[in-house]
């Protein structure tokens, strides 16, 4: 482990090393706008991201749109400490960040307001996607170890400004949208900004043609220097067949060039779309007070509707009729088939955020501090379920079976409350030295209850996350860091009779997060090198004494059994010369589970995580307005199971485009054609575990794309 641990940060010191020394002898490069990017919102400081004791990434829209990514799922390409866990076309997105899961119910934020990932969440409308990485006890009160994701609104403009975009993909995907803002009044005082997007969606996956739509308007309003009122609205609409995963065959990995990566398993004839309709709002009022203080406060609103069906493989029975394998489909490719509908789903979070930020001196120190309330409101309501047996598929995709719409089984609904009162704090300890603090204390109180009124549940805890940092600049535009923090999750057991606790609140998951780093950031280079240790308590079901297994009534428990540690160097950098650039990261994890009471699960590796991954995007302009794009994904082996007995082998894969700017008149044509997947490689893309269940995704076939954006 330590020859390993030396070279991993060899490998990794090598990359930043040899893009900052090259910052030093790169051509003059002309910069228009800010110098550097400015913080992104969800760190909760104002300093510039290479001034930061964390690890923070902004992607501008400019960027994604290069890439042709319309989901925040598509940050997997650029980003190696981002992968994914169960991304489906037509599902919401679901990421990994530093080998943990994003909970798509709390690691969400929208103008860093709390709202549910369980939805297609559109970027037509975002001026940039957010990353924060690791411990996100700072900035919430319950979530993931993972970190979170931040969807940046676009607002009004202070100049006049009309965008005109189309585009097409390989197979007939069509997309427009329009991109207006404009300012009003005598002085300007008025913005409007209004976003417009519509899609027909026909990938290269079979039998999951859709459509999309968006609308959205913000507006401003700069009562006075000191005051300003921002207020924005979003409609949202997709319909679109999600695509069934594949899985393994009996206890074997199936080749992935025998496997049709265009065939979607979800293709019978009674197959139906998922729906979702989304509704987005927000107010939010900034006011400067004296002695350079400022307060804000932000009210938001999310409002879902969701029609989620799926012709869902799991599991098989075999021909014999007396083997059944849980996890996988047979051996000969076959597969038990359910007719899944879950219709008329309703998620609603309302969230309030009011905070105010300014300096103190206290024993001869600055400090700049923030001090603040968030108070959030979660309710879902649903109805019966179809989760119905509906014959046997196969993986040819040749099997047609009937529909068994029936509503048999139940849905949960479930509350929760959460308020939440947090700090702040950068100390000066020195001209070049600071102590960076945090503190959030949460209450929440969460109710659960099956749709028959059956199971309910009902349970409140207080939790408190500290966080701590000390930076110091080592020299101009080089700053060393370390910091630690924690994050929480809070679960109930289920309320089924096989578990002895069934309905108790659990002890909540406090994972904990050291980290070093080394950062720099100018006009021609950002960089960083960071070494982290994640440790995370894990539940297990626990079979008690006279029990092998947790099946009867009151056979087992549900409680804390060892932890996940998650150990791992990164290095990025993002180059800027004239004509160019190189935009890169790499990551070595190791990813373990420790300390558990079955010895035979301790030093495995979590399923679907990459123990290697190396992203780069490079840059060149070839003539005038002529820009030659090339994109590099590495991701390597990974395990489809939780026993680690069935490896998936590493894959990479390459992408090209060409990116032509003209002036025409007043106007800017930008032009942009693409291949993603230029060699046309086939591999196993993911394999998420999910109900004691393995899936297995394909890479997406070699897909041209082309577009064309005409700013006014």
């Amino acid at each position: 482990m330590a020859r390993t641990s030396l070279s991993l940060i060899a490998t990794a010191a090598a990359l930043l090393a040899a893009g900052l020394a090259s910052a030093q002898t790169l051509p003059a490069v002309t910069v228009t706008g800010k110098a550097i990017e400015a913080a992104p919102s969800l760190s909760g400081f104002t300093d510039p991201p290479a001034k930061l004791p964390m690890q923070a990434l902004s992607l501008s829209a400019e960027r994604l749109d290069d890439l042709g990514i319309t989901q925040f799922s598509g940050i997997t390409r650029l980003d190696a400490s981002v992968s994914d866990a169960y991304n489906a076309t037509g599902y919401w997105s679901q990421l990994k960040v530093r080998g943990f899961d994003l909970d798509n119910r709390y690691n969400i934020r929208r103008d860093g307001l709390p709202v549910s990932g369980e939805t297609a969440l559109t970027l037509a409308n975002k001026s940039a996607i957010e990353v924060l990485k690791g411990s996100s006890g700072i900035q919430a009160g319950t979530s993931s170890p993972a970190g979170l994701l931040n969807l940046v609104v676009k607002r009004p403009l202070a100049d006049d400004a009309t965008t005109l975009a189309v585009g097409v993909v390989q197979n007939g995907t069509v997309e427009a949208s329009i991109d207006h803002s404009q300012r009003f009044g005598a002085n300007r005082e008025f913005g409007l900004r209004v976003n417009l997007a519509a899609a027909r969606l026909d990938p290269e996956l079979r039998n999951s043609k859709g459509n999309s739509h968006t609308l959205a308007v913000a507006t401003d309003w700069r009562v006075s220097a000191d005051t300003l009122v921002e207020a924005e609205v979003e409609f949202s609409h997709q319909a679109q067949p999600s695509q069934q995963g594949f899985s393994l065959l009996g206890n074997q990995l199936p080749d992935a060039k025998t496997i049709d990566p265009k065939l979607n398993l979800n293709n019978q004839p009674w197959s139906q779309p998922v729906v979702f309709d989304n509704t987005h709002a927000s107010l939010r009022v900034q006011q400067k007070l004296g002695n350079d203080w400022r307060a804000q406060a932000s009210l938001g609103i999310q409002r879902l509707r969701t029609d989620d069906r799926l012709a869902y493989a799991f599991g098989c029975t075999a021909a014999d009729g007396t083997t059944y394998y849980a996890s996988s489909f047979c051996p000969d490719g076959t597969y038990d088939l359910y007719d899944y509908r879950s219709e008329n789903e309703h998620r609603d979070t309302t969230s309030l955020d009011v905070s105010a930020s300014g300096p103190v001196q206290l024993a001869g120190m600055r400090h700049d501090l923030t001090v603040g309330g968030l108070t959030s409101r979660f309710k879902s309501r649903f109805q019966g379920q179809a989760y119905n047996p509906a014959g046997t598929g196969n993986i040819d995709g040749s099997a047609v079976t009937a529909p068994q719409p029936e509503l048999t089984g139940t849905n949960t609904n479930r509350d929760e409350r959460s308020n939440e009162l947090y700090l702040r704090d950068r100390v000066a300890l020195g001209a070049d030295t600071s102590a960076w603090l945090g503190l959030r204390h949460t209450r929440l109180h969460r109710e659960s209850v099956q749709t028959d009124g059956e199971e309910a549940t009902n349970y409140s805890q207080d939790l408190t996350t500290p966080w701590v940092a000390l930076s110091h600049a080592i020299a101009a535009d080089w700053l060393v860091y370390a910091s630690w923090g924690q994050g929480v999750e809070s679960e109930v057991v289920p309320n089924l009779p096989m578990y002895a606790n069934h309905g108790q609140a659990l002890p909540a998951l406090k994972s904990r997060q050291t980290e070093i780093g080394l950062k720099t950031g100018t006009q021609r280079v950002e960089g960083s090198l960071t070494v982290f240790d994640i440790r995370r308590p894990t539940y297990s079901d626990i079979p008690l004494p006279g029990f092998t297994e947790c099946s009867d009534k009151d056979s087992c428990e549900r409680r804390i059994d060892g932890t996940a540690h998650h150990r791992g160097i990164e290095a990025s950098a993002d180059l800027k010369w004239s004509g160019g650039g190189l935009f890169a990261s790499a990551t070595r994890l190791r990813a373990r589970r420790e300390g558990s009471s079955n010895a035979g699960l301790n030093g495995l590796v979590p399923p679907n995580v990459p123990q290697t991954t190396i992203k780069a995007q490079f840059r060149q302009d070839l003539l005038p307005g002529l820009q030659a794009q090339f994109g590099l994904q590495y991701e390597g082996r990974r395990y489809a199971t939780p026993d680690n007995s069935v490896p998936v082998p590493a894959w990479t894969v390459a992408d090209a485009g060409l990116r032509y700017m003209q002036g025409v008149g007043s106007q800017t044509w930008i032009w942009r054609a693409a291949v993603d997947n230029l060699a046309n490689r086939r591999a196993w893309r993911e394999s998420p575990w999910q109900y004691e269940h393995s899936y297995l995704y394909p890479l997406a076939p070699r897909t041209l794309r082309a577009s064309l954006e005409v700013r006014l």
